[in-house]
């Protein structure tokens, strides 16, 4: 890792297929053990289920409300504060059941590859 400052530029949003908005805050070669992301979803829309193979992942709720669905577990509310653990190969998808939008960070461990997303909708 190289000491430094990283900064959450919401002018880079993008949008992905999975369903969601996406701004990559940390995520480098520099820094392998974990990446960092702001995702957003829309009020009324759920991700698409997909998993990640080798990687874990946490969500860390930051703003709105949603639904959010982890393997086989049931479907379990989600608001502000809440952390989502979802364990390397784990179905997962999440839904926004508010009317504003579902704002969260993703923490992944070891950072995120697009080589490990396997989108289990297609």
């Amino acid at each position: 890792m190289i000491p430094g400052v990283r900064r959450l530029r919401l002018e880079e949003e993008y949008f992905i297929d999975e369903g969601c908005h996406i701004v990559e805050v940390s995520n480098s070669v520099a820094d392998p053990a974990l990446s960092l992301a702001r995702a957003r979803v829309e009020p009324g829309v759920t991700t698409r289920w997909h998993l990640l193979e080798g990687i874990a992942e946490r969500y860390v709720i930051l703003a709105g409300r949603g639904c959010v669905e982890v393997g086989d577990l049931p479907p379990r509310e989600v608001g502000v504060g809440d952390v989502v653990l979802v364990p390397p190969g784990i179905r997962q998808r999440i839904a926004n059941s508010g009317d504003t939008d579902l704002v969260f960070f993703c923490v992944c461990t070891p950072r995120f590859d697009p080589a490990a997303y396997r989108d289990l909708d297609a």
